[in-house]
């Protein structure tokens, strides 16, 4: 216990009222009640929130009431805030014929595409009107065509992501992509492999008789914390690790991040509710309203849950290719790489468990993951170290420090700062202020100190864009 002891011992008190004893050390917080225990990485300099830890002891206590499947192990990383239903920043391991719909939630596969743009800082500036206004009539007011084949959509959710560049029209976007490239890109996608699919648990209107399909949200940023930003590499920290990225100080860098969009809260809503019509009638429902599928319902919702993780993919895809296309006659053609493809709200076969990450990213050793801060605070790449006692996890950002909804009651950004958001809808400069977030210092430091991962490259915000 450190200097924090009279705070730590009201916290304690207060959890104690309500049946949750809480103890802390090293960063590293256990707490427990009759139904559950969960271990969460926190430094002191960060809150404890009440909510959050209810949220991850209810999860960490759902179980078939057959006795077919149960939570083995929850904890949290330093991201950890409350969310809608699941705490952000949790992993929850189950049995492997059990899964929580829940615990993923509707926004399924949102996660971080990373890539570079052959373009450094002094070469981005001579450019960057062309490049806001390029990207701003692309991704912020719909100027993009983007055409799918339903073959290629069934190809996609049936045999998977390979199959669907072979299908890609030569039209809008697709007129003239790399297609090699593309192929050769799908092994910096961290899981996308392993996530099943089946055509059946789809959208009917994106399987429809026309030959070709525009779907709206097909290339789409969403809203909330979703973003695509350039970013400076600012620092390296691991010279080889940076040289195996292809990356070198003063370069320019893409993040993206979105989601499943639609497609995700099709599948989300209707296996979550699927999950709480399977309760035994005449038994006594949970109180939290938190509900899982066992045996082959639980296999049927992983096929189902891997067509939403697939559109993920091939959302963030689509949204880089846009880049590339409008970075054409700025940028070299050929000096676009893919580093990483990150997924957060998934659940992925590791070993004998379902591994449910909310708000967290695998971090398996030697693995690529990255940490973003807000758009004016630092971002990073990291590896991963395969940390067995936070089932080889780690966080996806900073984590929020104020809800969205109580920002919503400011009329300016919290705090003056030099980050440049570019946005058609100026609630989001004050929802998305940087003060909204947690710093991402303590966040990446206690993580390192645990050894969960190993920092690579800090990226500095250049340019963010948010719907």
């Amino acid at each position: 216990m450190s200097t924090v002891s009279g705070k730590f011992s009201r916290l304690q008190k207060a959890f104690a009222r309500e049946g949750i004893q809480v103890s802390y050390r090293d960063h590293i917080y256990q707490i427990h009640n009759e139904q559950a225990a969960a271990t969460i990485l926190l430094p002191d300099s960060l809150p404890l929130e009440h909510k959050a830890v209810s949220q991850l002891l209810d999860f960490a206590s759902v179980a078939d009431p057959n006795g077919h499947g149960k939570v083995c192990k929850a904890c949290a990383t330093p991201d950890f805030h409350p969310g809608a239903i699941a705490p952000v920043g949790s992993v929850v391991a189950t049995s492997p014929d059990f899964v929580i719909p829940a615990a993923i939630g509707t926004d399924i596969n949102c996660g971080i595409r990373l890539m570079t743009t052959g373009l450094n800082e002094a070469q981005a500036q001579l450019h960057k009107r062309a490049i806001v206004d390029r990207l701003t009539q692309a991704i912020l007011k719909n100027g993009r065509d983007v055409p799918v084949r339903t073959a290629g959509f069934k190809a996609l959710f049936d045999e998977g992501p390979s199959a669907f560049i072979d299908e890609l029209p030569d039209l809008g976007l697709w007129r003239g992509v790399d297609r090699d490239r593309l192929q050769t890109e799908l092994a910096a996608c961290v899981g996308l492999q392993g996530f099943a699919g089946r055509s059946r648990y789809a959208p009917e209107a994106l399987l429809q008789a026309r030959e070709v399909v525009r779907p709206p949200s097909a290339a789409d940023l969403g809203s909330g914390n979703h973003f695509l930003e350039f970013c400076v590499v600012d620092e390296i920290y691991d010279r080889h690790a940076a040289y195996a990225a292809g990356l070198k100080k003063g370069d320019i860098t893409v993040m993206i991040h979105t989601g499943s969009r639609d497609v995700g809260f099709y599948v989300g809503r209707r296996w979550m509710d699927l999950a709480k019509q399977q309760w035994p009638q005449g038994l006594k429902h949970p109180q939290h309203g938190l509900y899982g599928l066992s045996g082959a319902l639980a296999q049927d919702y992983l096929q189902a849950m891997g067509v939403a993780a697939r559109y993920a993919w091939f959302n963030r895809m689509a949204l880089a290719e846009l880049v590339r296309q409008q970075l054409a006659g700025i940028a070299p053609p050929d000096a676009s790489k893919l580093i990483v493809d990150v997924p957060h709200n998934v659940v992925m076969r590791e070993g004998e468990f379902n591994v449910h990450r909310k708000g967290s990213t695998p971090a398996h050793d030697g693995q690529w993951a990255l940490i973003p801060g807000s758009m004016g605070d630092y971002s990073f790449l990291v590896q991963g170290l395969g940390h067995e006692d936070w089932l080889q996890s780690c966080s996806h950002g900073a984590g929020r420090q104020v809800r969205r909804q109580d920002t919503r009651r400011m009329k300016q950004p919290l705090v003056e700062s030099v980050w440049q958001c570019i946005t058609l809808r100026e609630e989001r400069l004050i929802e998305e202020a940087p003060s909204a977030y947690k710093p991402v210092g303590p966040v990446l430091q206690a993580q390192e100190e645990a050894g969960l991962i190993r920092a690579s490259v800090r990226l500095r915000p250049w340019l963010t864009f948010k719907a």
